[in-house]
C-alpha cells in the first residue's frame, strides 16, 4: 500500500472490514493493506492452505492480532448463514463490506443446494452477505459496500427462464450472467439506503485462482497477464478511498477510473427489483430461513 494511503488511514479510527474472497488475489491484497492501515479485518476464504499463508503474512507484518479468518465455502447457503451469524455475534457494527469472491468453472456444476456454482458463489453469496450484514452496516457511522465485478460491461444477461443455466451452459455465459446480477444487486441495495454501494470494475488484473482452467488456458492467461494486466496493488488502490471516505450518494459505479452511466439498461431499477423478488423466492424454496435460525442458535 502506498505511504499516503497508509498515513490517511491511520489518521482515522480503526474500521471493521469484512472481505470475501480474502485469501487470494485482490481480496488478499486489500486484506493485508487494511491490516497495515490499522483496521480489524474479517477475512472469508475457502482454502485452509491459503488462509494459513494469509495469517503467516499478517503475522510477519505484526498485524495478525487484528485479523480474523473464517473458513467457509460461500457457494453453500448454510455456510453463508453460518458466516453471517458469526460476524453478527461478535460485531455490532461493520464499517466496510468488500466483495471479491468468484471462481470460474469451465463445466457446469452444482452446489450442495443444487444451484449452478457460478451463480451461487459470484452472485448469491454477495446478495446474502449484503442482506445478512445490513443491520451491522447500518450501525456504522460511515459504512460502505464495494462489489468488485464487471460493471460498465453490457455483455451478458439474466436468463430469467433458466437462472441455473441447465441449458447451453458455458463458463463465459455463467460469468456474464452473475456479473449482470451483481450490477442489479448494487441497484437494489442502494434503494434500501442502508449503506452507500460501490460497483467497481478494476480492469484486467493479475489476480484470481486459475486452477479450474485447463493447462493451456492457464498458460495463455498468465502470459497475457505479464504483458497487459495491472498488479493487484494497483487494482485495489481506489478501494481504499471508498473505505476511508465512502461516497455520499447511494450508488456509485466505476469502470476503472471512469464513472458508469447509472441509466444503463444493465442497471435498470425494475430489473433489480425483479431479481430481488426472484432471489427471495429461490431462498424460500431452499428454506434459507431455517438455515439462518440454526446458524444463530449454534
Amino acid at each position: 500500500m502506498g505511504t499516503s494511503i497508509a498515513k490517511q488511514s491511520r489518521q482515522q479510527q480503526a474500521r471493521t472490514v469484512v472481505v470475501s474472497g480474502a485469501t487470494d488475489g485482490m481480496g488478499k491484497a486489500i486484506t493485508l493493506e487494511r491490516l497495515a492501515a490499522g483496521d480489524r479485518v474479517i477475512a472469508l476464504g475457502s482454502s485452509a492452505d491459503k488462509a494459513a499463508r494469509l495469517r503467516a503474512e499478517a503475522d510477519a507484518a505484526g498485524s495478525e492480532p487484528r485479523l480474523r479468518i473464517i473458513e467457509a465455502d460461500l457457494s453453500s447457503l448454510a455456510e453463508n448463514a453460518r458466516v453471517i451469524a458469526e460476524i453478527r455475534r461478535t460485531n455490532t457494527a461493520v464499517d466496510a463490506l468488500l466483495l471479491f469472491a468468484n471462481r470460474q468453472s469451465p463445466g457446469r456444476r452444482e452446489t450442495v443446494d443444487g444451484l449452478e456454482y457460478t451463480f451461487a458463489l459470484y452472485y448469491l453469496s454477495r446478495y446474502l452477505l449484503c442482506r445478512g450484514l445490513s443491520t451491522p452496516l447500518a450501525a456504522s457511522p460511515d459504512p460502505v459496500v464495494v462489489s468488485v465485478a464487471g460493471v460498465g460491461k453490457t455483455a451478458g444477461e439474466i436468463h430469467w427462464d433458466d437462472l441455473q443455466l441447465t441449458r447451453r451452459y458455458s463458463m463465459v455465459r455463467a460469468q456474464l450472467q452473475a456479473g449482470r446480477a451483481n450490477d442489479l444487486l448494487g441497484v437494489a441495495f442502494a434503494e434500501q439506503a442502508r449503506a452507500p454501494f460501490v460497483l467497481y470494475h478494476p480492469g484486467f488484473t493479475r489476480s484470481g485462482d486459475l486452477s479450474p482452467l485447463n493447462p493451456l488456458a492457464r498458460v495463455l492467461i498468465r502470459a497475457l497477464g505479464r504483458i497487459a494486466a495491472q498488479p493487484v496493488t494497483t487494482a485495489v488502490r481506489p478501494i481504499h478511498d471508498f473505505v476511508d471516505s465512502p461516497p455520499r450518494q447511494p450508488l456509485t459505479a466505476l469502470d476503472r477510473a471512469t464513472p458508469v452511466d447509472l441509466a444503463l439498461p444493465t442497471l435498470d431499477t425494475a430489473k433489480a427489483r425483479r431479481l430481488t423478488t426472484t432471489t427471495e423466492e429461490l431462498l424460500g424454496a431452499a428454506d434459507y430461513a431455517k438455515m439462518e435460525h440454526e446458524a444463530e442458535a449454534d
